[in-house]
């Protein structure tokens, strides 16, 4: 039995959080592709990126934003153009995008973090981002998760939201977040955006060691084509509007707390993988008897990353040698 419920509302479920998503021209084809997540107030952040040498410039600007200070207000994520590869262009792109928002919103430029997806080697188009600011904050609303959910995707061929609520001191406490993904998926992250929001009061020490365990309980336990990218993201904002007693140090609360974060990214990670480029089947592993953590996930990984199982899994062809074959690692 669990300590939490579904609930409607995505990252917008949470008190005190708005969203939006338009179409701002940036994608050729005119869907929505610029997304906003606003917390009415500054928010504790946390965030865990991409393993690749090679990283687009929003993923530097936000792991340097939140070296600096552990906290933002805002999430602005662009799809269409990675921005990655880029160079120093691109770098101050990323920067005048989050510069932008800022004006937009009234709230210092560093509590500004930015994401962006689509084709590497492609620099935003500024332009259509300039212009595409002011609709985008005029449209956020507490309704506008869905929108904003729409807005981040590129192959992706539905969009993936989910929230949760449990009490806390007797008070609600949510989670929601929204996420983007379909191919190019392999731990560690995968090709992915993921956006969580949070109204809990939390330590940001805490907070990003939550965050960092329950990615690699979910986003960095999926593959689909063996690939990973330079963009990969998940952030994670706690703002505090619940008004239930601040959580510092491990216990009861943060236990609640952190087994409910795991499980909302482990619902986004399976529909990543269920979304999957050319997938037809979601296929869980579960490893019995092994030593230790660490060898459950290397047998794990193994065979669900068998070119062979997953061909046999297709072919709906029982051959368990396929999966003995893979554990021999």
């Amino acid at each position: 039995m669990t300590d939490w419920q579904e609930i409607p509302g995505g990252v917008t479920a949470p008190k005190g959080y708005k969203a939006a998503g338009i179409a701002a021209g940036l994608k050729p084809s005119g869907a929505p592709d610029l997304a906003l997540i606003y917390s009415e107030v500054e928010a504790i952040a946390a965030g865990v990126f991409t393993t690749s040498q090679v990283k687009a410039a929003c993923v530097d600007y936000c792991q340097q934003r939140l070296e600096a200070k552990a906290s933002a207000q805002a999430i602005l994520c662009n799809a269409g153009q990675a921005n990655a590869a880029t160079g120093a262009q691109g770098w101050a792109d990323a920067l005048e995008s989050a510069q932008l928002l800022a004006i937009a919103l009234g709230i210092a430029p560093e509590l500004v973090l930015v994401a962006s997806t689509g084709v590497i080697g492609q620099r935003i188009r500024m332009e259509q981002l300039r212009a595409g600011i002011a609709p985008l904050v005029a449209a956020a609303s507490e309704t506008g998760s869905d929108a904003a959910a729409k807005a981040i995707v590129t192959t992706d061929l539905v969009t993936k939201s989910v929230a949760l609520e449990t009490s806390i001191d007797g008070r609600p406490v949510r989670i929601g977040g929204i996420c983007k993904g379909s191919g190019m998926i392999h731990p560690n992250m995968a090709t992915m955006l993921a956006f969580v929001t949070c109204d809990a009061a939390i330590s940001s020490q805490l907070w990003q060691k939550m965050l960092s365990r329950a990615a690699d309980k979910s986003f960095n336990q999926i593959t689909v084509d063996g690939d990973t990218s330079t963009n990969d993201t998940l952030l994670g904002l706690a703002n505090g509007q619940s008004r239930t007693p601040a959580i510092t140090e491990m216990g009861a609360e943060a236990d609640k707390l952190e087994a409910m974060l795991t499980e909302v990214c482990m619902r986004m990670a399976k529909s990543v993988a269920r979304d999957g480029e050319g997938a037809t089947i979601l296929l869980e592993v579960r490893v019995a008897g092994a030593p230790d953590d660490a060898a459950a996930r290397q047998v794990a990984r193994a065979i669900a990353g068998s070119a062979l199982l997953k061909s046999a899994v297709f072919g709906r062809d029982p051959n368990w040698g396929r999966i003995a074959a893979a554990c021999f690692i």
